[in-house]
């Protein structure tokens, strides 16, 4: 077993906790390799108020792939308009310990420009 996953899970504690700290509603990432997920998360944790991911039926349709890059955006700019629907203007972004680049980086700015201020 390789020790990568254990320090993803120790940076994306520290994190958990400052957004806590901060009383944030969050906006988490969780990635695989064949699929990319987001939702957002009440300030006390305990509600998921929206959620998207490259799974659901209907964004599955449109994209060939659900590991990738436009995958990513597209849910990224799916967890914008539900957010917007559900009232919710700012976020913490949660990257769960995973680095900012990539497809991670893809549903952040593709939130950004639905609307979604973090």
């Amino acid at each position: 077993m390789s020790d990568k996953n254990p320090a993803r899970l120790r940076r994306a504690r520290q994190t958990r906790l400052k957004i806590r700290e901060l009383g944030a509603v969050r906006l988490t990432v969780h990635r695989t390799n064949c699929h990319i997920y987001a939702q957002i998360t009440s300030a006390g944790g305990d509600k998921v108020l929206a959620s998207a991911s490259s799974v659901e039926k209907d964004l599955r349709a449109t994209l060939k792939n659900g590991g990738n890059r436009k995958a990513a955006q597209a849910v990224g700019q799916r967890i914008a308009e539900k957010a917007r629907a559900a009232g919710i203007e700012a976020v913490a972004f949660d990257r769960a310990g995973y680095r900012y680049h990539g497809r991670v980086k893809a549903l952040a700015e593709a939130a950004r420009a639905g609307g979604l201020k973090f």
